[in-house]
């Protein structure tokens, strides 16, 4: 008989353990591990691809692409969409069912998802990521924490409900470990994936993306991710986040479905491979004006907040990067979108920023950024507490 498993993936009031067992617990220490070394290997490979693709050995990404030659630029972005489009053809022929993505898998597939070709996914996105495809790096690790997640829970063949549970936390997880944020990570677990704050689900949560965190350090630097600068809480602040907050609400609802818009025309059959191609090396062409377009968009968020864009450069930046992004997603290249929702959120905080710095000044533009970036993020992903 055919199993249907239920759309709604929060696992069932049990108490403040939900009943938990020993084996559960031990899933969660060894999902946790796992995905704290995959998070290190992860970051190990794109640094060496970056490093290798645009020829240097320190400092910023964003400092050596704009140092890299013409041909350089659209070389390696050349390249890259060889490697998304072949790549995609091979991944399709890695055997294994299930749902292809996390949220498919939480809310469709029962928590299932093929755990070679999850890997498959990551390892191409990092490469991609690493040669300047503007996605992020972020869907990686989340996917291969989830696939280890899935791969346990099947094999200690445990009820559905925790299967799920531990899914989503292994993804919080990959994530956690890959920023250096374990309480982050598990709030975007519960929140987002699993769309609840209840206790029994925040305790595992915590647990998997702390031993993870712990884990990753062998290859993450435990710092921050970006440096902020302390700004100070000032009247013009909180009246322009009352102001601009419906706006950033607009903004994200008009992303969101860019986003899925996008999804529906990733090609089929040998358009798998040619798509890619084409919108790689167009990107490559385009970052030689706009260097800024390539990457998760990392070095750009640090540069707003520092105020080290321009007014006229922040107009354009943000109608290309979201358009970079939605082309590279679009031509079936696998990737994270939590980056460059952040670039895009910050950009448009930096951008009218600076016009209410004009009408109300004393607040340093750089709080408007933090601000703006916080509000898209949280209405794009639905998780205003994480």
């Amino acid at each position: 008989m055919r199993r249907h498993f239920s759309h709604q993936p929060n696992v069932p009031g049990r108490g403040i353990v939900a009943g938990y067992g020993p084996r559960f617990w031990g899933l969660v220490v060894l999902i946790g591990v796992a995905a704290g070394v995959g998070a290190a290997v992860l970051t190990v490979l794109l640094n060496a691809v970056q490093y290798a693709a645009w020829d240097y050995s320190s400092g910023s990404f964003l400092s050596a692409v704009m140092s890299a030659t013409v041909a350089r630029h659209v070389i390696v972005l050349l390249l890259a969409g060889v490697i998304a489009g072949i790549g995609a053809l091979v991944i399709k022929r890695v055997r294994g069912s299930g749902a292809g993505e996390i949220s498919e898998a939480l809310w469709l597939g029962g928590g299932r998802l093929s755990f070679w070709r999850s890997q498959a996914r990551a390892v191409l996105s990092i490469v991609i990521v690493g040669m300047g495809a503007s996605l992020g790096r972020e869907g990686a690790p989340q996917l291969t924490g989830a696939a280890v997640a899935a791969a346990l829970s099947e094999w200690a063949k445990l009820p559905v409900w925790q299967r799920r549970l531990l899914v989503a936390c292994g993804a919080g997880a990959g994530m956690a470990a890959v920023y250096n944020v374990p309480l982050g990570g598990a709030l975007f677990a519960v929140e987002v994936l699993l769309g609840t704050l209840s206790l029994p689900v925040v305790l595992p949560a915590i647990a998997m993306s702390a031993i993870a965190t712990v884990v990753a350090w062998v290859a993450v630097p435990n710092r921050a991710t970006y440096l902020v600068p302390v700004f100070g809480v000032k009247a013009s602040e909180v009246v322009w986040a009352v102001i601009i907050g419906p706006l950033a609400g607009l903004v994200a609802v008009g992303w969101v479905r860019a986003i899925a818009a996008v999804n529906t025309l990733k090609p089929r059959r040998w358009g798998r491979v040619l798509a890619p191609i084409v919108v790689f090396t167009a990107l490559g062409i385009v970052s030689i004006t706009y260097p800024q377009l390539l990457g998760n968009g990392k070095d750009t968020v640090a540069q707003a907040l520092t105020n080290q864009l321009g007014v006229g450069l922040l107009v354009i930046l943000l109608v290309l990067k979201p358009l970079a992004t939605a082309a590279c997603l679009a031509s079936g290249a696998p990737g994270g979108l939590f980056t460059p929702t952040l670039a895009f959120g910050v950009l448009f905080g930096d951008l009218l920023g600076h016009g209410w710095a004009a009408i109300w000044p004393g607040a340093a533009v750089g709080s408007y950024a933090i601000i703006g970036g916080a509000a898209v993020l949280a209405a794009s992903m639905q998780g205003p507490v994480s």
